[in-house]
């Protein structure tokens, strides 16, 4: 294993071309959407799912130009109960990938095409809001396995994968931060500043703290043979 530091120029201003979206709360999507198009009449937007369907009715007859589907784009197809759709070398590349960088060029666009034919991209902006597990957990007659189930593996996956490349990579993890987040677009000539994407990151980083940490809090004070062992199914 080797880890080092990004050697390769650092780009401030960032055009968005390649979003990639997975969201929950789907509410603000479709001014978030409209106005990544307007100042990218050309930029993609990847989902799966219900986001995937959200944005395909946002875009209409645009789809065919401007959506992309995970499946279509990865090659992979998405596994019953859609526990995995986005935990794929093609997703994590284009959200970790060094712009400038030669041999991640090199990956994204020789070697991971070698699977469905389709180049990689370097995601430019990420928007991502997890499945609501603290308020599961609130509600009245919740058990252990409604909450395990509720457990967002993916969301967290993708946000700190993006957070940790704000070089490269806008993160939005909150519909409150889209209003703000489109007028620095149009203040910025349509392009995320490497201020914008630093101060991002680091209320993404922030968030996936407290949501990983309230998982840990509840699994940690469950009683295995009360809480957990009747609802499961044991052979």
């Amino acid at each position: 294993m080797s880890i080092r530091e990004n050697i390769h120029q650092v780009i401030d201003l960032i055009k968005p071309e390649h979003i990639l979206v997975s969201v929950f709360d789907k509410n603000g999507l479709e001014e978030l959407v409209k106005g990544i198009l307007r100042v990218n009449p050309a930029a993609r937007f990847y989902s799966t799912g219900g986001t995937g369907k959200k944005i395909s009715e946002i875009l209409g007859a645009q789809s065919g130009r401007n959506y992309v589907s995970v499946e279509d784009f990865t090659g992979a197809p998405e596994m019953e109960g859609g526990l995995v759709k986005t935990l794929h070398p093609k997703i994590h590349a284009g959200l970790l990938a060094e712009r400038g960088n030669l041999a991640h060029e090199e990956y994204l666009y020789k070697i991971l095409p070698q699977n469905n034919g389709r180049p990689g991209v370097y995601f430019d902006i990420f928007v991502g809001n997890l499945y609501p597990f603290t308020t599961v957990i609130e509600k009245e007659g919740t058990t252990s396995e409604t909450a395990r189930v509720n457990i967002d593996i993916g969301g967290p996956a993708m946000t700190m994968a993006s957070a940790k490349n704000w070089h490269s990579i806008a993160v939005l993890t909150s519909t409150s931060q889209y209003a703000e987040f489109m007028l620095s677009l149009k203040n910025q000539n349509g392009k995320t500043s490497l201020k914008q994407r630093f101060k991002l990151a680091a209320q993404a980083m922030k968030s996936i703290g407290e949501y990983r940490t309230a998982i840990g809090d509840y699994f940690s004070a469950l009683d295995f043979e009360k809480d957990v062992r009747p609802f499961l199914n044991i052979k």
